[in-house]
Order: C-alpha cells, then structure tokens, then sequence
C-alpha cells in the first residue's frame, strides 16, 4: 500500500491529479478513443496519496473495483477491457480518418492510440501463479 503524501501541497496536487483522472476516466467510459482502464489506475495511485476516503471508493466501487483488484494482483487487464478499449480506439480512429482532414494531429493521435492499445495487449489477463503465491501469508 502507497503511503499518503507528508505535506499539504503535495496532498492537493495529488488530489487534483487524482478528480481529474477519474473525471477523465468517466467521460471516456461513453467516448470512444479515451482508455478508462488507465485513467481510473492513475485516479486510484493518486488517491491513495491524497484522500483515504476517495481511494476506498474507487476500491469498492462495483466497476472500478475489479479493475483495481486485478492490477493490484498482477498486473491483469482483462481480455473484454481489452477488446473494448481497442474497439473504442479503431471507431474513434476510422472517424477522424473520414471526419478530419489528414493533418499531422490526426496521426499522432491514431499512433497514441495505437501505442497505447500495445501495452494494454503486453498486460497479462490472468493473474501469474507466482503473483498470487507471493500474496499469500
């Protein structure tokens, strides 16, 4: 467990990281091409820097808590997050390619995207077997 920060500067900044990461973590749940998985870990690692209260909610939040459990146990993001993150991404990037003008900007956010769904598919989708003997007393 990550230890909340000493001071109230960097309690605030965290916190601000934190409502900002879920804010952007729920909008992405309805906007195609924004990835909730790894906004949602962001708003977690930095609530538990910042408010205990924020943090516990998140980790028994019906949605939120399974996909914090899991990365907290190896690293997991499971294979229908997955597919649904690269879903959203491939809609997202076929509409800037027949909407948008084929700029600069739309291809670096097609290569963001494309980077981000190859480390989505490098996370495991079990947890390891030495991962979860190490977790137990």
């Amino acid at each position: 467990m990550t230890r909340p920060a000493r001071s109230k500067l960097s309690r605030l900044l965290y916190g601000i990281l934190a409502y900002v990461s879920l804010g952007i973590g729920l909008v992405a749940i309805v906007i195609p091409g924004l990835p909730t998985t790894e906004f949602i870990l962001l708003a977690a690692w930095a609530a538990t820097r910042s408010s205990p209260r924020l943090s516990a909610w998140l980790e028994n939040h019906r949605l939120f808590g399974p996909i914090l459990y899991n990365w907290r146990n190896g690293k997991v993001i499971q294979r229908r997050a997955k597919v649904s993150a690269t879903v959203s991404m491939l809609l997202c990037a076929g509409l800037m390619l027949v909407f948008l003008e084929h700029h600069w900007p739309v291809f670096l956010a097609i290569a963001g995207m494309t980077l981000g769904n190859l480390w989505i598919w490098s996370r495991p989708e079990q947890p390891c077997p030495a991962a979860s003997q190490a977790q137990q007393p």
